[in-house]
């Protein structure tokens, strides 16, 4: 099919058209500059005067077709009887005595009829002598508009203070005394202010969210049906309150012990396993993620894919736990196919032995770890003598303690069990908040379930140098003797 366009106009045709322009001019200077002429418009009530009706239509006519190019914006009168929703999306006019109020919503009548037009005119009731009053606000007239009503009486209910504190601990892994203390840790760095658009979610509701997203992994298209709240505000909800508890309860919660702390850990773990100066014991455990769109080799899992007999792709975590349990350092992000010795050499805490400060102190490792001067590591050849195999034993009983901390650190947040949906670069921020929490629970007797217990399942690949010190296998050498002949029995 061709489009034509429409044919232009000779100087003949469109020559009537402007001497009538013109005409209709001249009429309108008159009747503006003759002041009993205009009177005689102005005012409906004089039945005496006989102004002939269609003068005034030309007149609209010329003004209606230059109107096509110009604005739609209303006059200034106009601008001071309606209120734009977008300049006071909470005030309304008042109505004078004389006429009636309009709000921004269309009249019961018409939407009872089925019109969806909406209201845009003042009705006038009498005479239109009524001048608008002043704008008063009107609190949840426009509410509507900006936000969609949601249910929320699965919150609601478990907010309540009379709901027994085991309903509370089954949804959110924790007692209302723990959760109480994060939402008053978190009030000043989580807190918004109401604004004209709508009123700001409240602070427990906000760490309500985000626990309950950790600790059950379900879908964020549930935890807005749970809350009462959009999909996209629980996804900024969750990464804002992950990253507050980074700032602000990480420094509280998950530091490297000082000089007594260290030494009641020494004490702690000299009296489980009979080794003296162990400051920690170390796990590296991987956390499934979906194939990310650029480097997918560097996150491929090869053991677990031969494991699982499907593709897997991870990031790995690296901790260092106390003797409760509790993580005293991680390391977190760096792609899975790394195993446990690279992933140990690109960490902070290999950074600062290196400089010296972890001198005189053992941190327990497993077989996927080197034997250095501050790395205690079993033994991995196959024929071990009774003080190598006794040595063994007691370290893995050290390294029980962080296997038993990381099987609770994703048996109490469910979300690290399955591939998550956070961004790649936003789930540092998430993984170090859960191990935040999980030191909070911890500290504050937070028991776990049999229900939520988590089974390890973490390929330990021996490390290619598995012996880096001679000083140190020395003193491996040596404990492992005296735990043989002079250690205490095992229970």
């Amino acid at each position: 099919m061709e489009i034509s366009s429409s044919p232009f106009l000779t100087q003949e045709d469109y020559s009537h058209i402007f001497s009538f322009f013109q005409q209709q001019d001249m009429d309108a200077f008159n009747l503006l500059s003759n002041p009993s002429k205009r009177r005689r418009f102005d005012d409906p009530d004089d039945h005496d005067s006989q102004a002939p009706a269609p003068a005034a239509a030309p007149l609209d006519l010329f003004a209606s077709l230059f109107s096509f190019d110009g604005d739609d914006t209303p006059s200034e009168d106009e601008d001071q009887k309606w209120v734009r929703v977008e300049e006071h999306p909470r005030q309304i006019p008042v109505p004078g005595p004389n006429s009636q109020r309009i709000g921004f919503e269309a009249d019961e009548a018409k939407n009872k009829s089925g019109s969806n037009k909406r209201a845009r005119r003042p009705a006038a009731n009498g005479n239109n002598s009524g001048s608008p009053g002043p704008v008063e606000p009107v609190s949840g007239s426009t509410r509507r508009l900006w936000v969609k009503d949601r249910k929320k009486e699965w919150w609601d209910n478990l907010n309540r203070p009379d709901v027994p504190d085991e309903e509370f601990r089954a949804a959110f892994r924790m007692s209302r005394a723990t959760f109480d203390m994060i939402c008053d840790e978190l009030d000043a760095a989580v807190t918004k202010k109401n604004t004209t658009l709508r009123e700001a979610v409240p602070v427990r509701q906000r760490v309500a969210v985000c626990i309950w997203r950790l600790a059950t992994g379900e879908p964020l298209r549930l935890v807005s049906n749970r809350f009462g709240l959009g999909i996209s505000t629980c996804h900024k909800l969750v990464l804002e309150v992950c990253a507050a508890i980074k700032d602000v309860l990480m420094p509280k919660f998950l530091q490297w012990p000082d000089e007594p702390q260290l030494g009641r850990i020494k004490r702690r773990f000299e009296s489980l396993s009979g080794i003296p100066n162990v400051a920690g014991s170390m796990y590296t455990t991987h956390m499934p993620i979906i194939a990310p769109k650029s480097q997918v080799a560097e996150y491929y899992n090869k053991r677990h894919t031969e494991r699982n007999q499907r593709t897997s792709y991870s990031i790995t975590v690296q901790g260092v736990v106390d003797d409760r349990g509790a993580f005293t350092d991680i390391c977190i992000g760096w792609p899975g196919s790394l195993q446990d010795d690279q992933v140990l050499e690109k960490s902070a805490l290999y950074q600062r032995a290196s400089r010296g400060l972890l001198r005189d102190l053992w941190i327990v490792g497993n077989s996927g770890h080197p034997l250095t001067d501050w790395v205690l590591a079993p033994y991995t050849q196959k024929n071990q003598t009774w003080a190598q195999h006794e040595f063994n034993e007691r370290v893995g009983e050290v390294q029980g303690v962080a296997r038993e901390a990381f099987a609770r650190l994703k048996g109490r947040w469910a979300c690290l069990q399955k591939r998550t949906e956070v961004k790649l670069q936003d789930l540092p921020v998430v993984l170090g908040a859960c191990c935040i929490l999980h030191n909070i629970c911890q500290m504050r007797e937070e028991a776990v379930t049999e229900a939520e217990r988590f089974e390890l399942y973490d390929d330990e690949m021996v490390a290619e140098k598995a012996v880096r010190s001679a000083a140190a296998q020395q003193a491996r050498d040596h404990i492992a003797h005296n735990l043989l002949h002079h250690g205490p029995a095992r229970p």
